[in-house]
């Protein structure tokens, strides 16, 4: 059988697995086995190429073990919601859909991860809901929204991922993204939300309150991403490298001194690595099934599908993130396997490593929320949403995805 049609029905055999609620892990593993096996390549050499594709990622998953300290500390000290609640008080009523989006931005940027910045910003965005009689979807698809946005700039997983396959630099695959994030809130706030319709709306409920005084100072939650960003800032301004590795973690541990939560130290560690553990095994399984799809000719399939097009190296980038985000619902499982399996084809049409990285990453927003996985359910059960609404809301959630590809599509076309 050829090559790229066994790798795609071992994808497929994946996507059915992880439907049927198996294990993500084990469903790609054993996607990865029949993948190889039908292609004919044999049993040990099946097991090579799972493993080379495992090994490709292995330092972005030590990195983003590493990523767990700054993450433990924006959740446990309260430094995440300090924020959120910072900027809605600042913004007011009158924009609080801007509010909410820009505080799931801002703190997904952060190196929150986004399901855990909607989960976060939800108990205050239902109280402004109760408050100002607003949809309880019309909140959603602004937190979502805004958490998109910020995943593309952040130095979460997917983007470590991304930028690790291309061997391009972090900060720099960060930046390249900011002005589709940006526009891309604008358009989220302004454009999306309004065209949900205005049903489910939320009524005030009797003692409830929005209680802050327990959180720590604006200033102290910010510290420790500030010194997270300075330092990964030092490469493109001073030509001082400072690995993700080393600035991730010493942003956490800032951000537990200056937060005052020392005792706090040892629950915001676990807690990060925890929320990464989960990532760092989950990526085995993608690694195995990545180095298949790598070993096969699908990137080749996929190249000769858009050689006919101007531009199409470019939109290879996106549209690969996109399909895989759509068969893993994961951006970082779709980024993973798209950076690592169509890295090489990418940058061998012309695209530079940065920009590949970035467009990679922005596709893998388009499809990661459909159904099969656990962003789907874990953003609508924080909102009292029943599954059928939640399935109402996947359209909107695309078209952000789509918006913010096809943003880093344009930036790189006109400034890349």
């Amino acid at each position: 059988m050829d090559s790229a049609l066994a790798a795609l029905i071992g994808l497929v055999l994946s996507i059915v697995l992880i439907i049927v609620r198996v294990s993500p892990v084990y469903s790609l593993i054993l996607g990865a086995v029949t993948g190889g096996l039908l292609a004919g390549w044999g049993l040990e050499t099946t097991v090579a190429e799972m493993i080379s594709g495992v090994k490709d990622i292995t330092p972005a998953i030590v990195r983003i073990i590493a990523a767990g300290v700054l993450t433990g500390m924006l959740v446990k000290t309260g430094a995440a919601s300090r924020i959120a609640h910072s900027i809605i008080k600042a913004l007011g009523q009158r924009f609080i859909f801007l509010a909410l989006a820009l505080s799931a931005m801002i703190l997904t940027a952060m190196g929150v991860f986004i399901d855990v910045a909607v989960i976060t910003i939800a108990p205050i965005a239902i109280i402004s809901g109760c408050k100002l009689n607003l949809s309880r979807t019309k909140l959603l698809i602004a937190l979502i929204g805004g958490g998109k946005c910020g995943n593309i700039i952040s130095p979460n997983p997917n983007t470590i991922i991304a930028s690790e396959n291309f061997g391009a630099p972090l900060p720099d695959v960060m930046i390249a993204n900011i002005i589709p994030a940006i526009v891309g809130l604008l358009i989220v706030v302004f454009l999306i939300v309004p065209m949900i319709p205005k049903k489910d709306l939320m009524k005030a409920e009797p003692g409830q309150e929005d209680d802050d005084a327990n959180l720590p100072s604006l200033w102290a939650s910010l510290a420790g991403p500030i010194v997270t960003i300075a330092l990964m800032a030092l490469r493109p301004l001073c030509d001082i490298v400072v690995d993700p590795m080393i600035a991730l973690p010493v942003g956490g541990i800032v951000g537990i001194i200056t937060t005052g939560h020392y005792k706090k130290a040892s629950t915001c560690i676990a807690y990060g690595l925890e929320k990464m553990s989960g990532i760092a095994i989950l990526l085995v399984g993608t690694g195995t099934i990545a180095g298949v799809i790598k070993a096969s000719s699908i990137k080749d399939v996929l190249v000769d599908a858009l050689s006919g097009f101007a531009n199409g190296g470019t939109f290879m980038a996106p549209i690969s993130g996109a399909i895989m985000s759509a068969a893993t619902a994961s951006s970082t499982a779709g980024a993973t396997i798209a950076s690592a399996s169509f890295g090489q084809a990418i940058m061998a049409a012309g695209v530079t490593a940065v920009w590949g990285a970035a467009m990679v990453n922005s596709g893998a927003t388009v499809l990661d929320h459909l159904p099969h996985g656990s962003f789907f359910h874990a953003t609508g059960g924080t909102m009292g949403l029943s599954v059928n609404q939640r399935l109402k809301l996947i359209p909107y959630e695309t078209l952000v995805g789509f918006v913010l590809a096809m943003g880093t599509v344009l930036t790189y076309m006109f400034i890349g």
